[in-house]
């Protein structure tokens, strides 16, 4: 494993990207079932509607944290990244920079920006993700040794690889900017 020339330590770096994109998955499973739930709980339609408000700005932090994240990866710590993990990056970064305007206007229809380029980024880290645990299901256009899409960098929680936390700031930054916790209509729509 390649040392990084940085007094940060790699394996600290994982650990904690790691429960950040798991947080980001939690995340969403609590806003969809926030959603399900809306109308029969003051608490939970005063929390949605607080997540309404904020919802382009977390997703906008999610797609910064993933970009910073995946330049950390392959540029301090080495990692060298496949054709898929490049695919992944060219969905995830201009979403950054989409999601930052988005929030400075507080314009809630980025989302038809934004579907196309975390939907496709979803699908391919799911697929990703999948040839890591099943190599067999490559089609061999990925290459071999540190390039190969099924080479693995780390496993940390005994799960969590790049394209699992690249799977999960996707699918959050969708849930985010495409549901609507509150049935207020916005006024930009």
């Amino acid at each position: 494993m390649p040392v990084p020339s940085s007094g940060v330590d790699v394996e600290a770096v994982q650990a904690f990207t790691a429960v950040l994109a798991l947080g980001a998955a939690v995340l969403a499973v609590l806003l969809v079932t926030g959603r399900l739930l809306s109308g029969r709980f003051g608490l939970v339609d005063e929390a949605a509607e607080a997540f309404d408000d904020a919802a382009l700005w977390i997703a906008f932090l999610i797609a910064a944290v993933a970009t910073a994240g995946s330049l950390y990866f392959s540029e301090v710590a080495n990692y060298y990244p496949c054709r898929l993990c490049w695919l992944q990056r060219i969905c995830m970064y201009p979403l950054t920079a989409v999601l930052f305007v988005a929030a400075l206007r507080r314009d809630r229809s980025a989302r038809w920006y934004v579907l196309p380029l975390a939907g496709a980024g979803a699908c391919i880290s799911a697929y990703h993700y999948v040839i890591e645990w099943r190599p067999s299901l490559e089609a061999g256009s990925c290459g071999i040794g540190p390039e190969s899409c099924t080479t693995i960098w780390f496993r940390e929680f005994g799960f969590v690889t790049l394209s699992l936390m690249a799977l999960c700031g996707f699918v959050a930054i969708l849930v985010l900017t495409n549901l609507r916790m509150t049935d207020r209509v916005a006024r930009d729509e």
